[in-house]
């Protein structure tokens, strides 16, 4: 019952807690009223001119006192919203209903009781309307039947019952009509906001996702020619710190989707989970979250009691960790004795703390979203997150607590049966036996035992005459210049050749194993360990010791991810006819060749009434790849009339190309009916990628002969190219057209767009940019494109070009730039395949 109590206030206090001051507007209404309509008495002989004088002048003084309560002590204001409760069931039902008993009824009661109960449904939600309306009539019912002479039923307001439900009833599904109407513009809002908040905040992690990866650049690569200078301490250091960065950048990402997937209320995928071991969870959250201080780190233990399996995405509850152990680390500074207990066994995982604990009243509302108790700059989304995770994953979280004793949270899960538990395991050892049959695998490992350990864990993989041993690194490398590998599992921490030191004269020395897959058998914690393998080229990652399964995943993934390259993937586009339109003739010059590259046999179009043409003419073409912004007929009216076509090439395949990935244009473009949404520059391995999902299988892919590259030159670091891209087009053989047709083109651009300028043209400097857009992007010139981005989408939005004078100046300077850098990269390059 006291629980129930509570739900009513919290409901009542929540309706006036924010928003505009409505109690003290009541206060003036109700002053004025009770006043007002006491004095119209005097203006006409009236019997009962005192009969109420009492009761009158305590509502009076109570809606006075609603009225001042700017001026109340402030120990006194936390009282205030209980306060107006209370004088609203006495001013309201209470008061209303006693004068109408005493007088017997009559119109005057009926019409007041009218207007008591549209204040009511006004004033608070329906659960307390019919709260306050049961409060305040009962006890006015009392008080006249233990003051009255002869109490007595007025019949004619017993009569009008039926209306004052209708009232009730009617006014309340109005009101939650109007406020769900509300709620639904202010969860757009929200979500718009976050939506912008996080496109803001993803700009930032992006730069410094980028400046780590430089920093990771100018690192002497691990077991390379510089040990001595890599096992400084201050090399050590910084990969340490780049570990921790690149991790924040990681989660930080990972965190503003969580939050746009809670403020947007969006399904947890359940296609993502797979069979997770609690204790390895917790164990991997412990040691990836990011703590202040190490003294922090210190207060943080594992106690595993027996560890069990759930189902779930890993992601997903690692957040939901990594939430707890900061709510509970929060108070570490004014409580420095705080201890933080994970347990995990009996199918429950326990986080408790010897801290501050909780009030009882705020945990009956704790993971409600938008609660923050105690928190500032708290958004209260971690908690409800916490619960629609677990909820998802079929379990459920609570919490205990005792205030300046302890608090806990228990997160239950399902039990998996001995059964499914088997079943998961020979499905994994089957899957794990078909994609690495055939496969030849090295262990490099310098303990014996741990050798041992590790066939017998690959033994239902029957690759017996197909796994070699080796005890050391130098060994290792004298394996792999006798014959070709497809997987090697490699320790990194052995004597002499270490394993960074054995990955990267593997990547570095022409040989057999070049392209080996490489994954590392570590007792380091991955996060920590990613930076420098990375940096040797390493592909994946297992713990030691590591159960079966894990191991088999890990290798799995390995060559999975070899398949799933761009050479791979490409070789399923080939024979395919995809039809490419783009009004820009070098932006379909290069996506174009990526194709080709792929085998696929390519279309090229210059607009939509093209594409209807040659969907018309054309037999059996697999997928259009149109450009959203062209001249005439654009992408979508393009896809528009492609869907409302009544021909067999109605449902094929739409892949749109733009330079704007907001909202707007995807949700424009999914209306359309496109199928994939692409951005510019695009991506080889994603179109692939895309292509490859849209397509299917149902062409037989013909073999695709790669090319041999020459010697790869040393990148540029000046900032100002995309060298990855750079190389793709070398290797593509599409260097002398860069030079000879995309440089100048970029630069006549520029002077449209000037001119466009100049001449106060607004759509010719759109049609400039967007132009100039694809084409630097594709170009790799990927600081001057950032530049013209910028530019472009504020311009096509808003129609206007930005303030001031310096604009273009500084993009004509870096256009100028940007020509000198591309063609100091070719020149590079020619060098570099002459020698």
């Amino acid at each position: 019952m006291i629980a129930l109590w509570k739900r009513l206030y919290e409901h009542y206090r929540d309706y006036h807690e924010y928003g505009p001051p409505r109690l003290k507007y009541i206060g003036y209404v109700g002053l004025i009223s009770m006043l007002g309509l006491y004095l119209v008495r005097f203006t006409r002989p009236n019997p009962h001119l005192f009969d109420d004088i009492v009761p009158r002048a305590i509502g009076i003084v109570l809606l006075v006192l609603l009225i001042v309560r700017d001026f109340w002590p402030e120990r006194l204001r936390k009282y205030y919203i209980g306060y107006s409760y209370a004088t609203m069931v006495y001013c309201l039902p209470f008061f209303t209903v006693l004068v109408a008993l005493q007088r017997g009824g009559g119109m005057p009661s009926v019409s007041n009781a009218f207007i008591v109960l549209c204040f009511l449904v006004m004033l608070t939600d329906w659960r307390n309307t019919l709260v306050m309306l049961a409060i305040g009539t009962g006890l006015a019912s009392l008080v006249y039947a233990l003051t009255a002479p002869d109490p007595h039923v007025p019949m004619d307001m017993v009569a009008q019952l039926p209306a004052y439900a209708m009232i009730v009833i009617g006014g309340n599904l109005f009101k939650f009509s109007t406020e769900q109407i509300d709620a639904e513009r202010k969860l757009r809002a929200t979500q718009a906001l976050a939506g912008s908040i996080a496109h803001e905040m993803r700009h930032p992690l992006a730069q410094l996702k980028h400046s780590l990866e430089g920093i990771q650049e100018l690192l002497p690569p691990p077991g390379g020619g510089q040990q001595a200078a890599l096992e400084s301490p201050q090399v050590q250091g910084l990969y340490r710190h780049l570990a921790h960065g690149e991790q924040a950048v990681r989660r930080g990402l990972q965190v503003i989707t969580m939050t746009l997937d809670e403020v947007s209320a969006r399904p947890i995928d359940t296609s993502r989970f797979r069979f997770l071991s609690a204790a390895e969870v917790v164990q991997q959250a412990v040691e990836e979250y990011g703590y202040d201080t190490d003294e922090a780190r210190d207060k943080v233990e594992v106690e595993v009691l027996n560890d069990f399996t759930f189902r779930g995405d890993e992601t997903a509850y690692l957040f939901v960790l990594f939430n707890l152990i900061k709510n509970a680390l929060y108070y570490l500074k004014p409580f420095p004795h705080t201890r933080v207990t994970i347990t995990v066994g009996e199918q429950q995982v326990k986080v408790r703390d010897n801290g501050p604990g909780i009030a009882p009243e705020v945990l009956l509302t704790l993971f409600e979203p938008f609660r923050s108790v105690g928190k500032s700059g708290g958004t209260g989304l971690g908690l409800a997150y916490c619960q629609r995770v677990m909820r998802a994953f079929g379990g459920e979280i609570g919490c205990a607590s005792s205030p300046g004793l302890f608090t806990e949270f228990t997160m239950r899960f399902p039990p998996i049966s001995a059964e499914e538990r088997e079943q998961h395991r020979l499905s994994a050892v089957a899957q794990a036996r078909t994609v690495l049959a055939g496969k030849r695998l090295l262990i490099v490992e310098d303990d014996p035992v741990q050798r041992v350990a590790t066939r017998q864990k690959l033994g239902p993989l029957a690759l017996t005459t197909d796994m070699d041993e080796a005890p050391d690194g130098q060994v290792a490398l004298e394996m792999l210049a006798r014959r070709p590998y497809d997987i090697v599992l490699l320790d990194l921490r052995m004597p002499g050749l270490d394993g960074y030191a054995v990955a990267e004269k593997i990547r570095r020395e022409a040989g057999p194993n070049r392209a080996v897959r490489i994954v590392a058998y570590t007792s380091e914690p991955a996060h920590l360990a990613r930076a420098k393998a990375l940096k040797c080229g390493i592909d994946g990652f297992v713990s030691k010791p590591c159960a079966q399964l894990p191991l088999l995943a890990a290798l799995q993934q390995a060559v999975q991810q070899h398949a799933s390259t761009s050479k791979g993937i490409a070789g399923r586009l080939a024979g395919r006819r995809i039809l490419l339109a783009d009004d820009s003739a070098f932006n379909r010059k290069a996506i174009a060749a990526y194709l080709r590259n792929a085998a696929a046999i390519v279309i090229e179009v210059e607009h939509g009434e093209a594409v209807l043409e040659q969907l018309q003419v054309q037999e059996g073409i697999d997928a259009v790849v149109v450009d959203l912004h062209m001249p005439g007929m654009d992408g979508l009216e393009t896809t528009r009339a492609i869907r409302t076509a009544v021909e067999r090439w109605s449902a094929v395949p739409v892949i749109a190309l733009t330079a704007r990935s907001d909202e707007p244009a995807v949700a424009a473009a999914t209306a359309a009916g496109m199928n994939a949404f692409l951005v510019k520059p695009v991506d080889a391995v994603l179109l692939y990628e895309t292509l490859a999902r849209l397509v299917g299988a149902g062409v037989a892919p013909a073999p695709v002969t790669q090319p041999a590259f020459p010697p790869e030159p040393p990148p540029l670091q000046d900032g100002l190219l995309n060298i990855q891209r750079l190389e793709s087009y070398r290797r593509l053989g599409m260097l002398d057209e860069l030079l000879n047709d995309y440089v100048p083109e970029m630069g006549r651009l520029v002077e449209r767009l000037r001119d466009a300028v100049d001449g106060g043209d607004v759509q010719g400097s759109i049609d400039a940019l967007h132009s100039l857009l694809g084409m630097s992007g594709e170009a790799g010139a990927q600081a001057l494109y950032q530049q013209v981005r910028q530019l472009y989408v504020p311009l096509l939005e808003e129609g206007h070009w930005p303030t001031g004078s310096t604009w273009l100046p500084q993009l004509q300077e870096l256009a100028a730039q940007t020509e000198l850098a591309l063609k100091a990269y070719c020149a590079q390059v020619s060098r570099s395949g002459a020698a």
